[in-house]
Parts: structure tokens; sequence; C-alpha cells
């Protein structure tokens, strides 16, 4: 995205306009009626003042009540250029042009202003001044009009004739580049324009370091971002300026520093958008601190930042699996269960179910799971719900499961899960023989040990 698509000309007509000449001015030795000056002379003709005269007055009137007649100025411009320009001396010609330029800037009419100013350079005598303005002007304008390569030329033919250098200038030359995509030819220029303010006095904006980390993002350059981004903060404690702070860190592959950029940002009380709060939520979970993140992540959602879809929702509860805090991990579960098109969410409720014992609420839940179908692994929901089922001692629902289960290794040519399905029942009978015996044994023991009738 583009930092600058056009530069701003609300200050053009108060930057480049020549100051207008004041309707006294007389014209040196008019009451003698001397001859016409060379065409070198550095003064106005009577014929040439009168007309200018007459023109600033309808530009600038004296009384501030009336409005300027800038159709009549323009007319009057006109007829003087054509009746009189050729054999006009050179100050003459730079002063009506000037007034062209002066017109053209007002009614912001920029592609004849440039051609004005242009037409100014063709002058040999032009005074060093008024051709390092018009140098300069030229540069402001056509980067109004996008013509960048032309900006940038009459720049620096500025700063070939100019003794000193100029915010302006280094400003309009970065912007040009910039907009050109010569993002390293743009950055010396805006550093330059930087030292200069501060050398001068002047304080520098967030929106002057901005555009320069803008051009180090661009360019790749991290290590001047990061150093950058902090001289920002500490000068101005934005909230931008801190997440870029993790961005930089990430693109230096720094993913520690990042992460504790951004739980900076969070501790600050800053973040408030859903991808950040899940983005630190999950870097922490994944850094072995999956209860941090999980904290996170149900603030998040109380504060209705992350919506509680099943995306989400399933994030939380795996958050809180990785922790162990399984009955901070069944709310969650549950929700995400029900917004669950398939049967993964059931799946994952019944396996905290069976975590917590309570295993009945397990079944149900895997059952849920298989109904609902679509799963990443039906036979391993079928093995957890035959352990659910040994659990409860439903042995021959157990054994009708795991078998299903087997079938579905064989069916998929998995050898292990055919194998672990078939221990499994084996298990299972194992226990069953287990308790009938125990049950029998405890039966033998009530009828050897008879209460004795009561006494009489």
């Amino acid at each position: 995205m583009r930092i600058l698509n056009k530069l701003k000309l609300g200050f053009l007509v108060a930057v480049l306009s020549i100051t207008l000449l004041p309707t006294q001015l007389l014209l040196a030795g008019e009451e003698q009626r001397a001859p016409p000056e060379a065409r070198s002379s550095g003064t106005l003709g009577p014929a040439v003042l009168r007309a200018i005269s007459a023109i600033q007055e309808m530009m600038q009137p004296e009384d501030e009540e009336d409005e300027p007649d800038m159709a009549g100025a323009k007319e009057a411009l006109d007829e003087l250029y054509e009746r009189r320009y050729e054999r006009m001396n050179d100050f003459e010609k730079s002063t009506t042009l000037s007034f062209y330029t002066n017109y053209y800037l007002n009614t912001e009419n920029y592609p004849e202003a440039i051609n004005i100013f242009e037409q100014l350079l063709t002058i040999e005598t032009l005074r060093i001044d008024q051709r390092v303005r018009t140098l300069r002007s030229l540069g402001q304008l056509h980067a109004s009009e996008e013509n960048w390569q032309e900006s940038i030329n009459y720049y620096q033919q500025w700063r070939d004739i100019s003794e000193t250098e100029d915010e302006i200038v280094y400003r309009g030359l970065s912007y040009a580049h910039y907009q050109l995509e010569q993002f390293e030819e743009a950055k010396p220029f805006w550093i330059a324009r930087m030292e200069l303010m501060l050398a001068d006095g002047e304080a520098l904006e967030r929106d002057d370091y901005t555009y320069l980390n803008g051009l180090y993002f661009t360019l790749e350059d991290f290590e001047s971002a990061l150093e950058l981004t902090k001289t920002m903060i500490v000068l101005f404690d934005h909230k931008t300026d801190w997440q870029n702070l993790s961005a930089i860190y990430s693109g230096l592959e720094n993913d520690d520093r990042g992460v504790q950029a951004l739980n900076l940002y969070y501790l600050r009380g800053l973040m408030d958008d859903d991808a950040r709060f899940i983005n630190l939520a999950q870097s922490l979970a994944g850094m072995d601190l999956p209860y941090t993140g999980s904290k996170i992540l149900a603030e998040a959602m109380d504060k209705e930042i992350v919506v509680q879809d099943e995306e989400n929702l399933t994030r939380l509860t795996q958050m809180h699996l990785m922790a162990s805090e399984y009955e901070n991990a069944l709310q969650p579960a549950v929700a995400a269960a029900e917004a669950d098109e398939t049967g993964n969410g059931f799946d994952t409720l019944g396996y905290i179910h069976y975590v917590l014992h309570d295993y009945e609420a397990a079944v149900e839940a895997f059952l849920a799971a298989l109904d609902k179908g679509d799963l990443n692994d039906r036979g391993d929901t079928l093995m957890f719900l035959a352990r659910a089922q040994l659990e409860l001692r439903d042995f021959d629902a157990a054994v009708a499961t795991a078998e299903e289960a087997a079938r579905i290794g064989t069916v998929a040519e998995d050898e292990r899960a055919t194998r672990s399905a078939r221990d499994f029942i084996r298990a299972i009978e194992g226990r069953r023989t287990f308790y009938t015996t125990i049950a029998g044994r405890k039966a033998d023991a009530i009828d050897f040990y008879q209460p004795y009738p009561p006494l009489q």
C-alpha cells in the first residue's frame, strides 16, 4: 500500500507564489521620459508597469471587502503577453510570467503553472534566487501531477545550484522515489530531512518516523526497523509501535522475543483485536505455557473480542487439555461439540468425561460422535467408547464396540489398530472373568457367613 499517492498541495500557493508588486511602484526616471531600457534591464517600462499594476489590483484589491477579479486579471495578462512579451526586457518577462504563476496557482491549474515556471527558466538573466524558487516549485508541481521522475529532476537541479538544503526538497525527493518504487533511493533523503529538521531545532512528528519505518519494512531491513521502533516507543508510546515490535522480531526469526513483545503489548492493556489475542494465546501454548494461553483466550471471549465459534472454542478446549485443566475444558468443549458439524467435538468431549471418570457421560458423548460421523479417526473413537463401557462393566457392549474397531482396522489395512483392538477384546474378557470370579466368591462368602437367628 502506498504511503502517499498524491502530495497535498494546500500549501502550494503560499510557498510558490511570488509577492505581488506594490501598486505604488514607480519607474526610475519616468519623469524625464527616458528612452526604453535595454532588454536585460531590471526595471519595468511605463506601459508594462501600468498593465501590471492594474492586474495586481484585480488579483489583490486594496479594499479587503472587494472580491478579486481573477477572470479580468487573466484577460489583461493575456493581452499584455500577446502585445508586448516579445519586446519585453528580461525583468519584464519574469514579472509577467510570475503573475501568470500566481494566477494559475490560485485557480489550481497546476499543468499551466508548470508550463509558465518552465518558461521562466528559459530567461537567461533570471536572478539566481528566482531560479532556485522556480526549480523547487517545479519539483512540487510535477509531484502534484504525479510526474515523479520530472519532480526528481527539478529537485536535483535545485540542489545543484542551491547553497543550502531544504526539508521540502528532501521530502519531495523521498516521496517521488517511493512512488517509483525506488525505496532504497527514497531512504537517505528522508533520513537527511529528519536530521536537517533536528539540527534546525524543529520537532519531528510520529508520522516522520512512521514513513521511515515503512521504508525499512518494505526493504526488509528489520534490524534498522527494530532500533527505530524502540525509539518511537520511547518517544510516543503508541500502540501501533508496540504491535510492530512483535512483527519485527518475527521478521528477524526471533519468535521468543516476538511473543514476549506481544505479551507486553497485552499486559499494557493495548490489545483489542481478535487476531492478536488468538496469536498470543496459541504462541504461549506452543511455548509450553498453555495455562497462560487459555486464560488470555478466555478473557478475550468474555470481553467479546474473540467470537465464541467452533474453531475458537476448540482452541480454548485444547489449551485447557494441554494444561491438564480438564474441569475448565468441559464447558468450552460442550459448546464446541454442539457447534461442530462433525463428530470430532463430541469425541473430544467424551475424552474429557473419560479422564474425569464420568464414564456414563463419556459413553453418551462417544455415541453422539459416532452418530454425527465424519470423524478424524473412527476406530480411535470406538476404542475409547469400549474403554468407557468396560469401566461401566458393560462387557458385551465393550466387546461389540472393540470388534467394530478391529474390523475398521482390517479394512484400512492398519495392522496395528487391528491388533490393538483384538488385544483389548482379550482384556475385556479377562476383566469379565475377574469380575465374575469376584462376584462368585462374594456370593459364596455371603452364603457361608449366614447370620445367626435373632435371640428370643
